[in-house]
């Protein structure tokens, strides 16, 4: 049961890590090779604006959500769109090179020591860090809030493009570029949104990722694999997919341990490439 809760806790953040890779993968048809390092982006400005304002690093998304929305939507209009006409391969290799440029970038700027965000706000908050439960179990508060900020997100995302015109156009532009397009849809305008939607998850996803693991300027190729399973499990452009799929990959991973947990958990991917490709709710 305590590895049943610590899976469900964890997969909150691994299914915010997947939300803006599916957004990209089922929309844009594109995998985004530098989400990773964006989400390491969103870690290093949530802990910087933080430790700056001196508040919990959750103050912080009101400055970092809407700046990587916009860097998603310039990066997609002035950079991607463009490539994109000349196939799906030179769009991939630019999204390569933007992990490395991004990745050294950082290297450069904060150097290679480890960063980790200031959560002591938990214990001022609750005074303490667990909450005791029945039978011996215990939750992680930190683990919790972070659940709930996944929740949100997905539940947010979920209404949005479900039930807005934008977010309409946006699934209409995935169905079928061509009928979306006859139909007075901007494809260009739609990819560019749907990449500013990604770069804000993101946003929220670094926050997440600060809060709880120490990273790195190279930290963002583990995250960037984490987040492609996601998506695989869940099915590609499937919002609530990803949360299912996050769910698992936690409970594979704490059940594996430390040790094992990844290779468990990528154990779980290949074996769903092999009996189900298209992912647990793709249609």
């Amino acid at each position: 049961m305590q590895i049943v809760i610590s899976g469900i806790l964890l997969g909150g953040i691994y299914a915010l890590l997947g939300v803006g890779m599916t957004m990209i993968f089922g929309i844009v048809k594109l995998t985004n090779l530098a989400h990773g390092e964006f989400v390491i982006i969103g870690s290093y400005l949530s802990t910087i604006l933080a430790k700056a304002m001196g508040v919990s690093p959750i103050w912080s998304l009101i400055i970092t959500v809407p700046l990587l929305f916009v860097v998603g939507i310039v990066l997609q209009y002035g950079l991607i769109n463009r490539v994109m006409l000349k196939g799906s391969e030179p769009a991939l290799l630019v999204t390569f090179g933007l992990s490395i440029i991004l990745q050294d970038a950082m290297l450069l700027l904060f150097s290679a020591d480890a960063q980790h965000a200031n959560i002591s706000f938990i214990k001022n908050i609750f005074g303490r860090e667990n909450i005791s439960l029945p039978g011996g179990l215990y939750v992680s508060i930190l683990d919790v809030l972070i659940l709930i900020i996944s929740l949100v997100t997905i539940g947010i995302l979920t209404i949005f493009l479900r039930k807005t015109y934008l977010g309409k156009s946006i699934r209409a532009t995935s169905d079928d570029t061509q009928a979306a397009s006859l139909m007075g849809v901007s494809v260009k305008k739609t990819y560019a949104i749907a990449m500013g939607i990604a770069m804000a998850t993101a946003a929220i996803a670094g926050m997440c990722v600060a809060m709880r693991w120490t990273f790195y300027p190279s930290s963002g190729g583990s995250y960037l694999l984490i987040a492609f399973g996601v998506v695989v499990i869940g099915g590609m452009g499937s919002i609530p997919g990803t949360l299912v799929a996050g769910l698992i990959f936690g409970i594979a991973q704490v059940a594996g341990g430390a040790n094992y947990g990844m290779l468990i958990s990528y154990i779980i991917l290949i074996a769903m490439l092999a009996i189900r490709p298209q992912g647990l709710f793709s249609k």
